[in-house]
């Protein structure tokens, strides 16, 4: 009987248990859908963001921060009196940054002074004697005009005589005296024709002599100019506003022309280079918008423009180019430097040097 009792009951509490049982499963289900639903919905919405967004975004990691430098070189060469700056600082258009001994220049910048004044004192004495010239023309002139005069007066004498000395009304010896100061009247005309010929080709080798001291005139007015360059090329300005980096020169120094003596780096001037992958150009356009991750920022967002494109692989710039026409060949995907402009700050461009790596991602959605 106990046995039949226990029996009896032990089939009760199983059937309680499984009474209990489906609403816990009925809730496990629910949560299960739920779940599903909104792993659903967040791969829809995903899938829908990739199609419309994120199938354009082209992204790399291969990317720097550049800037055009300009290198310091003296045009001149000399001992250095003074540096200006020191490394790391901010300096501004035309600021001096290097002095050199301008001593010999100076000098030399006299002397050219110098042939200046003896060559324009030739050029002056050339224009005096080319004014006394025209005075010895007018008195050759004047002579020659009284010598025609004298020529023609004893011609008429001659005349005059002739038919008196035949008549036997004078000497002969008068006309031949008469005919021989005509002769003589004659020759002097030429003479003085002859010498107002010659004072008028002295004109004309005047004024070439003007002419040759007025070309020596401005070769030493050029030798000047290049002396005063020279002068003004040992003090060594910036040319563009930024830092000095690479700070080589000391006081004393003997430098040469063309020697690197700093860097200026224009902070202000920072852009981006970003090496994409060739299958990655096909919708990439200029002035397309650009997010920039620079990894000294922390992973703050730039905002940047798609600038220009190299001409080339960065392969086929390199020291020694790639030759593929080989027997054994591996294709590799190449990659096309692209020059992006960065939009950013003045507080975050204070922390932008080149060389810093950078992550860039490229929305390519206009070129659709």
């Amino acid at each position: 009987m106990p046995d039949d009792a226990s029996s009896f009951t032990a089939p009760a509490e199983t059937s309680t248990v499984d009474r209990k049982a489906p609403p816990r499963s009925g809730r496990t289900r629910g949560v299960l859908l739920i779940g599903a639903a909104i792993v659903a919905v967040a791969a829809g919405v995903g899938l829908f963001n990739w199609w419309t967004v994120g199938r354009f975004m082209q992204s790399t990691n291969d990317a720097y921060l550049r800037a055009d430098q300009v290198v310091v070189a003296p045009k001149v060469q000399g001992y250095v009196t003074q540096v200006l700056v020191s490394d790391n600082q901010q300096v501004a258009p035309g600021q001096p940054l290097v002095r050199i001994d301008p001593r010999s220049y100076q000098a030399g910048a006299e002397q050219a002074q110098a042939a200046i004044d003896a060559r324009a004192a030739d050029v002056t004495a050339a224009e005096a004697q080319l004014i006394q010239q025209q005075s010895v023309i007018a008195q050759a002139r004047a002579q020659l005009a009284s010598a025609r005069s004298g020529a023609a007066f004893a011609a008429g004498e001659v005349e005059r005589y002739r038919p008196l000395a035949a008549s036997g009304a004078d000497t002969p010896e008068k006309l031949q005296q008469l005919i021989n100061s005509r002769d003589q009247a004659q020759q002097t005309v030429a003479a003085n024709a002859a010498s107002l010929a010659a004072a008028e080709h002295q004109v004309a080798t005047l004024k070439a002599q003007i002419g040759q001291a007025g070309a020596q005139l401005e070769s030493a007015r050029a030798n000047a100019r290049q002396v005063g360059l020279n002068l003004q090329d040992t003090v060594l300005t910036s040319a563009i506003a930024g830092r000095i980096v690479d700070k080589t020169v000391q006081l004393g120094q003997y430098v040469t022309a063309g020697a690197r003596l700093m860097t200026v780096v224009p902070t202000g001037s920072i852009y981006l280079v970003a090496n994409f992958k060739e299958t990655q150009l096909g919708r990439m356009r200029p002035g397309q918008p650009v997010s920039i991750k620079v990894d000294a920022l922390g992973g703050k967002t730039l905002n940047g423009v798609v600038d220009s494109f190299a001409p080339g692989t960065g392969a086929q710039f390199a020291l020694l180019p790639p030759e593929n026409a080989t027997g054994n060949f591996t294709k590799i995907v190449q990659r096309v430097p692209v020059r992006i402009r960065i939009q950013a700050t003045a507080d975050a461009r204070k922390v932008l040097v080149p060389g810093l790596s950078a992550t860039a991602k490229v929305d390519t959605r206009s070129a659709s």
